[in-house]
């Protein structure tokens, strides 16, 4: 890989990093504030309460899952190629 397409990769993933977190965001605002009208109960809990924590941090791991597999590369940061010999 060249350097120019190791910058381009690095440049993708932060921007993919960055969308999923506004994502993330967007999300927690809809499952905390947006469900707080809702009458509905889940173990004694007011669904806003459940939807704005454990529901984001599911919805999280689903948005990492997802940038692993599609979006990010696996590759060695070495700018000259060489191994560590110590």
């Amino acid at each position: 890989m060249t350097e120019k397409e190791k910058y381009l990769q690095i440049r993708k993933e932060a921007m993919w990093t960055g969308i999923t977190l506004v994502v993330l965001i967007l999300f927690w605002l809809v499952a905390g504030f947006g469900l707080s009208d809702v009458d509905i109960k889940i173990f004694g809990l007011p669904i806003w309460a459940v939807g704005g924590t454990v529901g984001v941090w599911i919805f999280a791991m689903i948005l990492v899952k997802l940038l692993t597999a599609f979006v990010f590369k696996d590759f060695d940061l070495d700018a000259t190629g060489e191994e560590d010999k110590s």
